[in-house]
């Protein structure tokens, strides 16, 4: 399915650059800025958990920092270069790999290999002027383009509250595939069970889903 595996280490801090939204390492400089993007509207975030004062974003942060630290997710800070504004997070999480020998006894966290198999893209959220703007799509374009292109994962996973249409709208106009519907899978943002949509992308079906996004963003593929 693919060519030979890249044998270069995961970067644990990446800044992805597009045409009008910059994905930087998410770090504690930018947690006014966070704060400030997460209280425009937060009426915008029914289904979406969103820190909303200083002390909840450093936590959230400082979480994410952890993670990243484990070589378990790389989160970013997203810049919409329109306004040159930090308008919202987003991050490459549930990193897992599976090269080398499998772990014993199960459930053991084995050691972090050079690039990850498999990773979910989660905890985006958007300053509510940045909503329905493309910041979301290209931002999506570029870890795609990490995940499939450097890394060359097999599978991206994205998931959204059953009931959020607006982010399932969203999930599937990438070209994702509905795996299906996880009932009573966790505890949702409004405090009640969620039932969660599953969706995937797989590297053979990558070109495809590049090719539609190109065609969105309105960016031309070299000859």
């Amino acid at each position: 399915m693919f060519g030979s595996p890249h044998h270069v280490l995961m970067p644990a801090f990446v800044t992805l650059s597009g045409r009008s939204v910059r994905l930087e390492p998410l770090s504690l400089a930018v947690i006014d800025d966070l704060v400030a993007a997460a209280n425009e509207d937060r009426s915008t975030y029914a289904f979406t958990r969103v820190p909303a004062g200083r002390e909840e974003m450093v936590s959230y942060v400082e979480a994410a920092l952890a993670e990243q630290a484990e070589g378990r997710s790389v989160p970013f800070a997203i810049r919409w270069l329109h306004t040159d504004r930090v308008v919202g997070a987003t991050r490459l999480m549930n990193l897992e790999y599976w090269q080398g020998p499998m772990p014993w006894p199960p459930g053991t966290k084995s050691a972090v290999g050079e690039v990850p198999s498999v990773a979910d893209i989660g905890y985006t959220w958007l300053a509510a002027s940045a909503q329905g703007t493309g910041v979301n799509r290209e931002s999506k374009f570029l870890m795609l383009s990490l995940a499939f292109e450097t890394w060359q994962v097999h599978r991206i996973t994205l998931k959204a509250d059953v009931r959020n249409t607006r982010s399932r709208a969203a999930i599937e106009a990438l070209g994702a595939h509905l795996d299906g519907v996880r009932r009573a899978d966790s505890r949702g943002a409004d405090d009640t069970v969620r039932d969660t949509a599953y969706y995937s992308i797989l590297g053979p079906e990558w070109p495809v889903v590049r090719e539609r996004l190109c065609a969105r963003l309105g960016l031309v593929e070299a000859a």
